[in-house]
């Protein structure tokens, strides 16, 4: 599947997000090694919904459950999404809602899947988003499942690109409690919730995939 894809022009609740046309066949190559070949895929904080859709085309053996707390999102994601057998309706899920002991606060639905996905909320919402993501992936995922994030982080030992530098200080001008995350701490969160160690791949405009995998 490539920029050719069939993905409507945007229309009445549609957003769009110029990112995903940059970085979406990038992302497909890296989750081809790394999802199964059949099964249900839960996408957390899915917005605009274009990737989904995306995914959702180049991968008809599985069915996607996306996913939003923002009611605009998730009408952008059903928009997106209409017409494709393999998606089902957005959820309302919010990684605020649970906290990184995995005690629901709200609690999710009780989901099963055999991978998970999130693209780019790390950087853009409060830590305890990702200890709540961290412990949603654990609660939904059966041992050896991925849960796959995409997004910028700092890595030990590694130089802070001036691009990403730069990013983190908008990220934080906007709202002190966003900002790119150390790599290293978040495989920490992620181990306390029963996940292996992250497998790294690099990825364009100084981003990473990152995927963990249920111990």
């Amino acid at each position: 599947m490539t920029e050719t894809a069939r993905i409507p022009a945007p229309s009445g609740p549609q957003r769009h997000a110029p990112a995903t046309l940059r970085n979406r066949d990038a992302i497909l190559a890296v989750l081809r090694g790394v999802l199964p070949a059949e099964g249900e895929v839960l996408e957390v904080a899915s917005g605009s919904g274009e990737h989904c859709a995306f995914l959702a085309q180049a991968l008809p053996g599985l069915r996607f459950q996306p996913s939003d707390p923002d009611p605009d999102a998730r009408a952008s994601i059903d928009a997106w999404c209409a017409g494709l057998p393999n998606v089902a309706p957005a959820l309302a899920l919010d990684c605020l809602a649970l906290d990184g002991a995995a005690r629901a606060l709200a609690p999710w639905p009780a989901l099963r899947a055999q991978a998970v996905l999130c693209i780019n909320m790390v950087h853009i919402s409060p830590w305890a988003a990702t200890l709540g993501l961290l412990a949603g992936a654990a609660a939904a995922l059966p041992a050896g499942a991925p849960l796959y994030l995409y997004g910028p982080y700092r890595q030990a030992g590694q130089p802070f690109a001036a691009s990403n530098a730069a990013f983190d200080a908008s990220l934080r001008d906007r709202n002190p409690a966003w900002g790119i995350r150390d790599l290293e701490a978040v495989a920490a969160a992620a181990a306390a919730q029963g996940f292996g160690p992250p497998a790294v791949t690099p990825m364009p405009a100084n981003n990473l995939s990152v995927v963990f995998r249920r111990a």
